[in-house]
């Protein structure tokens, strides 16, 4: 099975059955980006037969290994409490909810915007898929606070942890680092 890229594009892409469809630009754009990196597995936390699952369902033809870790997760690392969050407001039960909500936490820990992390086209297309799979997640998300930051705030509120630095967002210092715009 392939594990590297041979060309600059989105090979994952290349080969989608529904090729608009935000879901699978997600696990497009969440797999081609750890091939980019050399970054195994290429969905933390899916099991190779899900990750085959997956591959099957959303990729003609598409042959990769979702591999083993390569090296033990930061000590600090937030991925699990994600998952578990993204799996609590799913809209549904269905197998491919649960590997986007893998998908969506393994994109959370990159460094860009989650969208682009996600190799989304723009943030709307993120905010219409979190709608449409984590309904009353996306509900919570009343002030269009960027995604990632969203996430890390709904795990600070669960662990009792004040993250504002003022009794509300709109008197913060910091505003606009959390619902300004967010540009490539």
């Amino acid at each position: 099975m392939n594990t590297r890229p041979t060309d600059s594009s989105n090979i994952p892409l290349a080969r989608a059955r529904r090729p608009g469809d935000p879901a699978t630009l997600a696990f497009a754009g969440v797999i081609d980006q750890s091939l980019r990196a050399s970054r195994q597995p290429l969905i933390r936390g899916l099991s190779e037969r899900c990750f085959q699952k997956l591959l099957d369902e959303f990729f003609c033809g598409l042959s990769f290994a979702n591999g083993e870790r390569c090296a033990a997760p930061a000590e600090f690392d937030e991925f699990d409490e994600i998952v578990e969050l993204l799996l609590e407001h799913r809209a549904s039960n269905a197998e491919q909810q649960t590997w986007l909500a893998y998908a969506i936490a393994s994109a959370s820990l990159g460094e860009n915007h989650l969208w682009q992390d996600l190799g989304l086209p723009n943030r709307a297309v993120l905010s219409s898929l979190m709608q449409t799979h984590f309904p009353s997640l996306a509900a919570k998300n009343v002030g269009d606070m960027k995604w990632k930051k969203f996430f890390y705030r709904q795990l600070c509120q669960r662990a009792g942890v004040p993250i504002c630095k003022s009794p509300h967002c709109a008197d913060c210092c910091d505003y606009r680092v959390c619902f300004g715009p967010e540009t490539a």
